[in-house]
């Protein structure tokens, strides 16, 4: 398991609780890959640059996808234009990947974000088991990340605390793309509703 699959998997558990954006957990997915290349020294950061290093073998697929898809020319692709590049659909992506795995079921007559027609509901499998246990224990990067999307509460100065730079730089990028999409979302719904205003002649 990686930790963006623990995160899709703890969003889909979460869902029918705590509604989650797919932007946002595309953002989040996008930080969870970055990090797990971090840990796998496939990469490292320079200020706030991402440097390949060398080609590890990933076994699992969308990770490995994401290591092709580094920009490994001078002057690096940045983590703010990671997330963004790189998070653009990945929800949609993660979610397919585990539907195709067996991991998830199509329920009708529910309504969940991606899909119109019916909600995406997790069989009983040794990786849920795996994600949730990752959850209960309080694992700080994906507690982190929970938090970011809203599906736990923000980690508290008892919960434990990020150790390595790199990967709290990474974790606040995630952060600070939340927030500039937020501010993009209020932006547009304040654009739509002076737009409909000017129609209804208010």
């Amino acid at each position: 398991m990686t930790t963006p699959r623990d995160l899709m998997i703890a969003a889909l558990d979460m869902a029918s609780s705590r509604t989650v954006e797919p932007g946002d957990l595309s953002l989040a997915l996008a930080g969870a890959e970055l990090i797990d290349l971090l840990g796998a020294q496939a990469i490292r950061l320079d200020d706030d640059h991402i440097v390949p290093s060398h080609r590890p073998a990933i076994a699992d697929r969308l990770l490995d996808e994401a290591a092709s898809s580094l920009d490994r020319q001078p002057p690096y692709e940045s983590v703010d234009d990671w997330l963004w590049r790189r998070g653009r659909g990945l929800s949609a992506a993660y979610l397919a990947a585990l539907e195709a795995e067996g991991q998830l079921t199509r329920q009708r007559r529910h309504r969940w974000i991606p899909s119109r027609t019916s909600q995406m509901v997790l069989v009983d499998s040794p990786d849920r088991r795996l994600a949730a246990n990752r959850m209960t224990s309080d694992e700080p990067i994906l507690a982190a990340l929970a938090a970011a999307i809203g599906i736990r509460d923000k980690q508290t100065g008892a919960s434990p605390s990020v150790a390595d730079d790199t990967v709290a730089t990474a974790l606040a990028a995630v952060n600070d793309a939340l927030r500039e999409l937020e501010v993009e979302r209020q932006r547009r719904a304040i654009d739509e509703a002076a737009f409909n205003n000017i129609w209804r002649g208010d």
